[in-house]
């Protein structure tokens, strides 16, 4: 038996050219790329799956969780013919200047607080008394003074995600290694050099777990405003077409919020990304 042989794969009686001898590695290049989306989306597309299937054969009642296929047309049908661009118009509005006025308010003063510790000791009691208290419980109230208008659904939005961004912005200043900033003093850096420079850049990653947080929020939140005394809106679709029994449409606007949602998030990793290439 020669070299040749065993090379060629002759050997044994093995006729493997070098094109077959190829194909193997083509075949391992395609479950390399293949097998991390699996491993990431697999169950995910399972899901879908099985639901498309348990709805189409009758496993379940079709009446009840209509097929993806129709919820996709639904979807498709109500953006197309302009259904829903008023209500995601709206929706976004109300979300968005209830999640800017809480960055606005949460990040300054989350900084503030982490810095002066003794400010932070005398409000932290308070704010755990906030934040344990349910922003839904507390809506009757803003309705009560803030009347049945926009201004309360925006309020209640924002008060449900002013205390994560306000957390994790005292959380992310607390945990600023303090051999850091001693070693900034020992240069010559100022209370203002040392803000700048060490803090506030040590607490990016923790604001934007903060800042994920209330964008989820922010959407959760507007589903219930928008589900007491509002005609326009995605939280108004959802019930509306409760109401009068249109399931897919229903389950199609519960898709458009879930969209929405992966939406914010993925922008708020990216500009994180951005930000933070030094982590």
């Amino acid at each position: 038996m020669s070299y040749e042989d065993i090379h060629h794969g002759t050997a044994y009686g093995l006729d493997l050219s070098p094109d077959a001898a190829r194909a193997p590695r083509w075949l391992s290049q395609a479950a390399s790329t293949i097998t991390p989306f699996l491993s990431r989306y697999g169950i995910v597309i399972t899901f879908l799956a099985l639901w498309q299937a348990s709805s189409t054969f009758g496993w379940v009642n079709p009446s009840v969780f209509p097929p993806l296929d129709r919820i996709i047309s639904a979807l498709w049908t109500a953006i197309a013919s302009g259904a829903f661009v008023d209500d995601i118009a709206i929706s976004l509005q109300r979300s968005g200047i209830a999640f800017v006025s809480a960055v606005g308010l949460g990040i300054p003063l989350g900084l503030f607080m982490g810095q002066v510790r003794a400010v932070e000791r005398a409000l932290d009691p308070l704010l755990q008394f906030f934040r344990q208290t349910s922003a839904l419980a507390l809506y009757p109230v803003f309705i009560l003074l803030l009347g049945l208008g926009e201004t309360s659904k925006i309020f209640v939005i924002f008060w449900a995600t002013l205390f994560p961004v306000l957390l994790s912005t005292i959380g992310g200043v607390k945990e600023v290694d303090r051999k850091l900033v001693e070693m900034a003093r020992t240069y010559g850096a100022g209370s203002l050099q040392i803000f700048r420079r060490v803090v506030l850049p040590a607490s990016v990653p923790a604001i934007f777990v903060g800042l994920r947080l209330s964008a989820t929020t922010a959407l959760l939140l507007l589903i219930a405003a928008e589900m007491i005394g509002a005609n326009k809106g995605i939280g108004f679709q959802v019930m509306n077409a409760q109401y009068n029994f249109q399931i897919p449409l229903m389950f199609a606007a519960i898709l458009l919020l879930a969209l929405l949602g992966l939406a914010a998030n993925a922008a708020l990793v990216l500009l994180q990304r951005r930000l933070c290439r030094w982590a």
